[in-house]
């Protein structure tokens, strides 16, 4: 071996990033596997999503890696060249289901859920005719100009599976939102939910996500060389950030997640029971004297068992009669339970913090969100004022 071989490298610092990333994907897809003995479907969808993710960053590197790419395209194994693309159109899927069996007991799969697979169908329909249809000596000439990967219609479905991924990431964050809807319909804290460490992971997803089709529309676009590499290598570093945090946190925080059923509002009737004013008088009176609100943990089902009521009809009044969700209507008691303490001169020398603990709330925060929403000042200036 002469010295110019000897001192060849096949991974810069950047590709060694992308490796990294792709290993650690497997091994935890892996470990996940390994220990999900419960049969946690989340869990099955997670390191489905992690293997997925794992042959992004191998296409990456086969595609685009230094001095790597070179040493794939004198290989000689065109059959194998475009294969890792189709994460592209798996991870994206496979994100939003993990999320929707995270958060819904009542999750299933259905047959509208093979949807998911069109664009995957789409590619894999261009790419058996485009590249594929050609013979091997076609190919290879092909992968080494690179010619077909700055083709007019490769850039156009590239630059579309990162639409398709984008939707995907903006579906999960709805997911979450609605979600949210629906614990908001039952608890009165929401501390111990827990989501804002994954809405925050989608959101990083979606920003390396764009990234991408940046990237893609840069094919294009003209773009400087500099701004162009700089964003892709953001993307990798923020990709492997991004899979830890998910990883850890998901192991960490899956098994605390308090899973609620999908409501389908499709099937409720029009002309469905609803609870009379005076009902609804009697338990407001109820609560009020009871000071049910007090209680820092109380749910829907537990109020609805106290006042002797199905949950689904107590649901019914307080959406449809008082025109707010469950969190906000005990909440709503809780300040005005509060406004009275600051204005009482027997309890002005409690602080703050005794009276939002007092009435009820687990956070400064929330207490300080709901009060000034409900009076348009902040507690401390109510009591100066009063």
């Amino acid at each position: 071996m002469d010295d110019l071989e000897f001192q060849s490298v096949l991974f810069n610092f950047h590709d060694v990033i992308l490796l990294m990333t792709s290993m650690q994907c497997i091994l935890f897809a892996l470990l996940l596997c390994i220990t999900n003995s419960n049969h946690i479907k989340s869990t099955f969808f997670l390191a489905a999503f992690l293997f997925a993710h794992a042959l992004i960053p191998i296409n990456e590197l086969i595609l685009w890696g230094a001095e790597f790419k070179l040493h794939v395209r004198q290989s000689n194994w065109p059959s194998l060249h475009f294969l890792p693309n189709i994460a592209y159109y798996f991870d994206g899927p496979l994100l939003f289901l993990c999320i929707k069996s995270l958060v819904f007991r009542d999750f299933a799969l259905k047959r509208l859920d093979l949807l998911h697979l069109t664009p995957f169908i789409i590619y894999s329909a261009f790419i058996a005719t485009a590249f594929y249809g050609n013979p091997l000596d076609a190919r290879l000439e092909m992968i080494r100009s690179e010619s077909f990967v700055y083709s007019a219609n490769y850039v156009t479905l590239e630059f579309f599976s990162k639409l398709v991924r984008i939707f995907y990431v903006i579906a999960c964050y709805v997911l979450l939102n609605r979600y949210d809807n629906l614990l908001q319909n039952k608890h009165s804290n929401l501390e111990k939910a827990h989501i804002l460490w994954l809405r925050a992971l989608v959101a990083g997803f979606l920003i390396v996500i764009v990234l991408e089709a940046v990237l893609a529309s840069a094919k294009i676009i003209t773009f400087e060389f500099v701004v162009y590499s700089s964003i892709g290598l953001t993307g990798y570093y923020m990709t492997f950030v991004l899979v830890n945090l998910l990883v850890f946190t998901a192991i960490r925080s899956f098994g605390m997640f308090e899973q609620v059923v999908e409501e389908d509002s499709a099937k409720k009737s029009t002309d469905e029971y609803l609870l009379n004013p005076d009902t609804a008088d009697k338990i407001d009176s109820l609560i009020k004297q009871g000071q049910l609100y007090m209680d820092p943990d109380i749910t829907l089902d537990s109020l609805a068992e106290t006042l002797e009521i199905m949950p689904r009809d107590l649901s019914l009044l307080i959406n449809r009669h008082f025109g707010i969700n469950f969190y906000t209507f005990i909440n709503r008691y809780r300040i005005d339970k509060a406004k009275n303490m600051l204005k009482d001169p027997a309890k002005k020398d409690r602080t703050i913090t005794d009276i939002y603990l007092a009435v009820g709330f687990n956070s400064k925060s929330v207490f300080y969100t709901f009060f000034k929403k409900f009076t348009g000042v902040t507690p401390t200036k109510f009591r100066q004022v009063h």
